[in-house]
């Protein structure tokens, strides 16, 4: 909507200047002119398109040929004197100048003590503005870069002085001291801009200030980078419809909701919205309808599936060390609404419960990898063998083993896992004979977290019978399992592996560790709303699924009862015929007689068994679901499946910060996700520059965890890490604790 010949200024003005003037358009529309001599107008504008928040500082810098120093001064300028200073006329102040030789040099020395301008401006007797153009003249004149005046600027017309970079950046970061908690910078042309359709997604812009509550949230940026969600779910989904929350801001928001530990997007309604705005770039943070619609619109495209296994592709290769052992387990969300949902049994409180049913990867250190719906009442074993593919495209050709509980146990699963090229470790289920005592030597194993284990520990050879059709896609009647015995008091804790290049103490280490994923699955439960319904949308249950039949279940109820009855009236008989007195019948065709009522009972307990034995067998044991006429349904589980995707990704750059806090705390065992729950929602200072975001942390509640905190801070910032969807590298700082100062 611009004219041809007009110089673009950000996404949405342009600039159009020949031999009678300029003018300035935005959205197509004539919005400022000037005539040719008229340099006051031209910068005028200038200052009018930053302030009003049309386009960026660099942008109007670029377009109208000035550096950045340069359209900075000018805001000043206009701010302390109003739009007269803005024409040419003589440079510096109009009166006596007051910032003598012997006071710039006072200026300089003080800024060397680390004094703030302010304070430097009330000790000399000069304003904070002299101050700065003070140490902005030194600046320049000890480079040599600078001609005549104040060193920032030439004719205002375009032939302005390149001032040195360095420069630029002394002059911003000189500026008064940051403001507390200012308002976000306000975006309003760009969200008419995303009302009618011309907005992709809104570019991060951030405000500096001080004591930014959330401030903290940045920390998570480096280690959010490497578990690739960001360029994941842009190479799976593209981009969202046009509108001012793209798909960067609303996974960012969303994992930064993980972190503050409020998970859902009714977690949107208590949080302040332009807390949550500041650190995304952003004036404020989406509405919780916002956020509902364009998940919405994320799950519509069908892919969320994709996303996850995307997400553990990348995962794969960024940690290829750690697929060495996989951790599958099935997890059981619970559902307590009103919908008539497929009842499933939740080992955790020991009854059956409308549910939905996942399985988990987890890697060798726990973190998760990816997440599966499962069929609801499915079974681990079926489970398993349904993700093998998909664990043979991850892992690629390396060796890996896979590590279960007795919820897997089944011989005919061992010969598909050997079958397949994978390793077994899991435990014996059912009863087994007891090692003895001289079976057991002293074993000691080491983890990675430098915890020392010692264990007694037994080992044979066992052999396990296969089925028929186990046996033939296996190529043998029987499976040779290496068996691992773990005596603690008088428990014995048996294993069984294929594996026999690996120590006895390194398999049982590594089995021992599966506990890393239940501790997982309860963290995430407490913190990251694991079980939480994120959608309120369910569909119609599969009708040809096949599902337990309730009438065999019945037929079994019933056998059982009549074979207890049948117990007791026996022994009624028996107990008759032992205390019958002989005296009296002599003879058992007497006492027969005598007891024909108990005789009946028992023949005719005998005949309905029979018969319902007979029922039993003819009955089929699975039938499809639509047989049963039941108007079942399930919760869509797409939007979980994302929500999912964004809880792992959160989890998994929380794990990496607190791996990498550890050689820095000495309690980071017992404390590391403590302290960085502390330090992420904790406030700090937020500072902008044209190429770079410093951010500093308030201290935390105390010196050791300050210390610590500091340790992990100047590790992210060797990382040269930067904000997502900008070129801003960002530059991480704690303020020292109280007590050290």
């Amino acid at each position: 909507m611009l004219p041809g010949e007009a110089v673009p200024i950000g996404d949405v003005a342009g600039l159009l200047e020949g031999e009678d003037g300029g003018a300035v358009f935005v959205w197509g529309a004539l919005w400022w002119s000037w005539a040719a001599e008229d340099a006051l107008g031209r910068r005028l504008a200038a200052v009018q398109l930053v302030r009003s928040g049309v386009a960026k500082r660099t942008e109007v810098a670029a377009a109208f040929g000035v550096n950045y120093a340069t359209v900075w001064r000018w805001e000043r300028e206009w701010e302390l004197a109003g739009v007269g200073a803005l024409a040419d006329g003589k440079r510096g102040p109009k009166g006596a100048w007051r910032v003598t030789e012997d006071i710039t040099e006072r200026i300089v020395r003080l800024a060397g003590e680390g004094l703030s301008q302010q304070r430097i401006a009330d000790a000399v007797g000069v304003s904070r503005f002299s101050v700065r153009r003070a140490l902005a003249a030194r600046a320049a004149s000890a480079d040599g870069a600078v001609e005549g005046g104040d060193g920032l600027e030439g004719d205002g017309l375009g032939g302005d002085v390149v001032a040195d970079e360095r420069v630029a950046d002394e002059v911003v970061a000189g500026e008064a001291e940051l403001p507390v908690v200012p308002r976000p910078t306000p975006r309003t042309t760009e969200r008419q801009a995303a009302r009618f359709g011309e907005l992709l997604e809104a570019a991060p812009v951030f405000t500096s200030g001080r004591e930014l509550p959330l401030a903290g949230l940045l920390l998570a940026l480096p280690t959010l980078q490497a578990t690739g969600l960001l360029d994941v779910a842009e190479a799976t989904f593209g981009a969202l419809k046009r509108g001012f929350y793209g798909l960067r801001s609303v996974l960012l928001t969303l994992v930064f909701l993980a972190l503050v530990r409020e998970p859902r997007a009714e977690g949107l309604s208590r949080i302040v919205p332009s807390d949550l705005g500041r650190v995304l770039g952003l004036d404020r943070a989406p509405e919780v309808g916002t956020l509902r619609r364009k998940l919405s619109e994320l799950a519509d495209t069908g892919k969320a599936g994709e996303l996850l296994q995307a997400l553990a592709r990348h995962h794969a290769r960024a940690h290829a060390d750690a697929l060495g052992c996989l951790y599958i387990d099935g997890h059981v969300r619970v559902y307590h609404g009103q919908r008539d949902l497929p009842k499933t049994h939740v080992a955790r409180m020991r009854i059956s419960m409308s549910a939905t049913l996942e399985t988990w990867v987890c890697d060798t250190r726990g973190d998760p990898v990816f997440a599966v719906t499962a069929e609801p009442s499915a079974s681990l074993v079926r489970e398993i063998e349904r993700l093998l593919p998909e664990l043979r495209a991850l892992a690629g050709e390396r060796r890996v083993t896979i590590a279960f509980d007795r919820g897997g146990w089944s011989p005919a699963l061992f010969a598909t896992l050997l079958t397949a090229g994978f390793d077994l470790l899991t435990y014996r289920k059912g009863k087994t004979e007891r090692e003895p005592a001289e079976a057991f030597s002293q074993h000691t194993w080491t983890d990675e977290r430098g915890t020392v284990n010692d264990w007694q520990l037994a080992e044979r050879t066992i052999t396990l019978p296969l089925p028929n059709q186990a046996a033939k896609r296996y190529g043998s009647r029987a499976l040779t399992l290496r068996q691992i015995t773990r005596q603690s008091g008088d428990h014995q804790t048996t294993i069984l592996t294929s594996r026999t290049d690996l120590a006895a103490s390194e398999l049982a280490g590594r089995m021992f560790l599966r506990w890393r994923q239940e501790n997982y699955f309860r963290y995430a439960r407490e913190h990251y709303a694991l079980d939480a319904l994120d959608t309120y949308a369910a569909t119609a249950d599969d009708p040809e699924r096949s599902v337990p039949n309730p009438e065999k279940r019945k037929l079994k109820s019933e056998l059982q009862r009549l074979r207890a009855r049948l117990t007791d009236a026996e022994a009624a008989y028996g107990s008759a015929a032992h205390d019958n007195p002989e005296k009296r019948r002599r003879s058992m065709r007497g006492f027969k007689i005598a007891h024909t009522h108990l005789g009946d009972t028992i023949k005719r307990l005998r005949n309905d068994i029979t018969e319902r034995e007979h029922e039993l067998a003819q009955t089929p044991t699975r039938v499809p679901l639509q047989e049963l006429g039941r108007d079942a349904r399930v919760l869509d589980s797409d939007i979980k499946l994302i929500t999912h995707a964004a809880r792992i990704a959160a989890y998994n750059a929380e794990s990496a910060l607190a791996r990498a806090l550890a050689p820095h705390y000495a309690r980071a065992n017992d404390e590391a996700h403590s302290l960085l729950r502390e330090a992420l929602t904790s406030a700090g200072d937020i500072r902008a520059t044209p190429t770079s975001l410093h951010v500093t942390l308030n201290a935390l509640s105390a010196p050791r965890r300050t210390r610590a905190l500091a340790s992990l801070c100047k590790h992210l910032n060797d990382t040269r890490s930067t904000y997502p969807g900008t070129n801003l590298t960002i530059h991480y700082s704690v303020k020292p604790h109280p007590t050290l100062a």
